[in-house]
């Protein structure tokens, strides 16, 4: 826990956490000037410095803070509890959206970050990441009622394919600036209803 950055006013945190999701999210970690995120978040580097010991650990704590509230949101909108596969896809929509209200480069980030090759910060991106995948969300497939989908699909392979394809759609709309977010809650909300028609018993 940090607390000298929790010391801070919401306002001034939010600030230094947007300015480097946008300063990460546009170039690699090495590339990265730390003088940037200072300049953007209205600080010097100097006092970046007093809040976060050094480019690594600012870099890991962005992150670290993207997965819990990604988690928390995703908790928040009882994603993790669901029965119903779309139901829980709209809910996780929902719950990503709301984070990148307040935080537009944070999808960026992520992506970013998840596929940094910098060997300074990338094992830990990646444990961290195992740590997350196995937590509450390697059960939701489990609870899934398979008596709703169509005759011989593979949920696993179904739910892969889905993930796949909302990956790629987030990775092309986050290049653009500004973000598209009601473009792309619509857009998600059509690709639910397509997979729906696609995998779904008649009455399911």
């Amino acid at each position: 826990m940090n607390e000298k950055f929790f010391s801070l006013p919401k306002e001034r945190q939010q600030a230094i956490l947007n300015a480097g999701y946008h300063v990460f999210s546009q170039n690699t970690y090495k590339k990265a000037p730390v003088g940037e995120v200072a300049a953007a978040a209205g600080i010097s580097k100097s006092l970046l410095f007093y809040y976060f010991r050094n480019k690594r650990d600012l870099y890991l704590f962005l992150w670290e803070n993207c997965v819990r509230m990604t988690s928390k949101s995703m908790i928040a909108y009882d994603c993790y509890q669901q029965t119903n596969l779309f139901e829980m896809l709209k809910r996780g929509m929902q719950a990503k959206m709301s984070i990148m209200y307040e935080y537009p480069q944070i999808g960026s980030f992520a992506i970013n970050a998840f596929y940094e090759e910098d060997p300074s910060v990338a094992p830990a991106i990646h444990e961290s990441y195992e740590r997350y995948k196995n937590s509450d969300a390697k059960d939701a497939l489990a609870r899934l009622d398979p008596a709703q989908f169509k005759e011989g699909i593979d949920l696993r392979m179904m739910y892969r394919e889905m993930y796949l394809a909302s990956e790629g759609y987030l990775w092309e709309m986050l290049r653009k600036s500004p973000l598209p977010i009601e473009e792309m809650e619509r857009d998600f909300a059509d690709m639910i209803e397509f997979w729906k028609k696609l995998y779904l018993k008649e009455n399911g």
